[in-house]
Formats: C-alpha cells, structure tokens, sequence
C-alpha cells in the first residue's frame, strides 16, 4: 500500500503517476485534509487534524514499525475516545470499521480488535522529521502516511506482532463503521464449499481484501481476482502460492507484498486462501457499477 513521493528539501511535492494520478498533498497542508467518519453510508462528521487536536489530546507512542521492520515513535491520538466523541458509545456495538486511504487501500477491521487492543491515530513523527517510511514490504517505496496512520500499542503483544502489518493502514481519509455482510454481500463462500476454503475465507479478509476485490467487493488498491476470470483459473498452483508467498519471485520491482513471515502457519495460510479462491470460482457475480 502507497505512493511514492518526490522529495525536495523537507517538504513534498505533488508529482503525476502514470500521467492522470496525483500524490496527496505535501505534509504541511495535510492539516486542513477532511477526514470523513460515516455510519452505515451515513456521513456523521469530516473532520481535520485540527479538529482532532479539539477532541483528543496527542500522545507520544513507541511502536514496533512492521511496514519498516524497526521500532518507530509517532505523535498520535488514540482511536477509542475519538469513535466516542464522534459516534457515541454505540460504535462498539457494530461489527466493523472499514478504513479508506487515499491509494485505495480498504481493511475491513473488527470492532472486537478495538475493543481488545489500544489503537491510535497517528499524525506525525515524533521527532519532527518527514511523516513518511520506507516500506520494505513493497519494494522499499517511499511512502507519505498522513492525514492519519492507524498503529497499534504492539511492542507487548504477541497476537499483534504476528499481524504484521495487517491492520495499519496509512493516507486513511476514510472511517465508516458498518456490517461485513452488508457492505460484502459477495464475498462469503458457497454454503457447500469446503472447510479449508471456509478459513481461507477469513484469511483472505484479514490478508488480500484490503487491496484486492472478488466480485467488486474490496479495496481498489490492486486486481480483482474473480470476475470474469478467476485467478485459480490462469494461474496455474505452483506459481499462485509463489505469488502468494514470494511475490518478487514471480515479478521483478512489484508492489506486491508478501504474506507477513510472521503469519503462524504460514503455509497452511496460503493454501487455504487459495481454497477459497478455488471455492468462489463457483461463485461469480458481475461487480456493481460505482455511483
């Protein structure tokens, strides 16, 4: 997940990607970036960093940096008291927040995770230096994090070291608090569909579903992978799991990252997102048109 940036001294430049793509706006003007919090499809409030700064007080947190491998500390809000002012209490009620950047990368967090761990909003490096990382997962792409950076108090939790990344998205201009089955209605398995691919299911949500789509449904960061041909279907097995695993194995200077090395079972992982794959071959429907 990111776009590369062009430095100049401290401060970012906007530059085009591929002749119609822009880079976010350079760090210094990225205080007066909406933020856009909804509920269901209902937008509650957009908000700025300044507004945020009215509602929570900032924070310095040491965390384990997985997109760089290293320990990192930012200036943060945590998340908790943030989704009270803006939402009322009943945000814990609901089953999960989807978190939009502005790449198109889109998880689809569980509340429960919220609820379980301490998450924080990041807005800026805590020693003042470029809001910015080096993501070794993605080829060491140079990427710019704000307006917000979703991080997590991880340095004393195994469960969240062994996430990885998964779960910290960057550029988020988007928070939407909704249902799985709502906003996913075509991405669950067939009700016949194997149990390997039922796990896989629910590996692919937490691995590939930020980025990818199955049917329309997902991030709009890379490929969809169901419609009108299924990745199990030109892809023969071998390189599909190397592509799942080893990504630059298969294709020099991709994007691509890898399955986390730290995901327990990691071979296992691997073959089970492909069963689901396999499983939703069966399971076609055409992408809805956007608005």
């Amino acid at each position: 997940m990111g776009i590369r940036v062009a430095r100049n001294s401290r401060l970012f430049i906007l530059v085009a990607l591929c002749g119609n793509i822009l880079l976010p706006a350079p760090a210094f003007a990225q205080n007066n970036v909406g933020i856009e919090f909804k509920d269901h499809g209902q937008t509650v409030k957009t908000l700025s960093l300044g507004d945020l700064g009215t509602i929570a007080a900032a924070v310095s947190l040491k965390v384990f940096e997985a997109h760089e491998k290293k320990e990192r500390t930012y200036k943060a809000y945590q998340v908790r008291p943030l989704l009270d002012h803006i939402f009322g209490k009943g945000w814990e009620q609901t089953e999960e927040i989807v978190f939009t950047s502005a790449d198109g990368y889109q998880p689809s967090i569980p509340v429960a995770r919220f609820l379980a761990h301490d998450a924080y909003f990041a807005f800026a490096s805590a020693d003042d230096t470029p809001f910015t990382l080096v993501n070794v997962l993605q080829n060491n792409e140079l990427v710019q994090l704000g307006p917000l950076y979703l991080v997590w108090d991880n340095l004393q939790s195994k469960t969240l070291l062994d996430d990885g990344a998964s779960g910290m998205p960057y550029q988020v201009i988007g928070v939407e608090l909704t249902t799985f089955a709502s906003r996913y209605p075509n991405l669950s398995p067939p009700a016949q569909a194997s149990s390997l691919a039922q796990r896989g299911f629910l590996h692919f949500r937490k691995h590939c579903l930020a980025c990818h789509t199955i049917n329309g449904e997902g991030g709009g960061k890379a490929p969809e992978l169901n419609y009108p041909t299924s990745v199990v279907e030109y892809l023969k097995p071998g390189y599909l799991t190397r592509w799942i695993e080893n990504p630059a194995s298969i294709r020099y200077n991709t994007l691509m990252p890898a399955l986390a090395k730290e995901t327990p079972d990691r071979t296992r992982v691997t073959q089970e997102i492909i069963a689901y794959l396999k499983a939703m071959s069966t399971a076609k429907r055409m992408p809805k048109k956007s608005p």
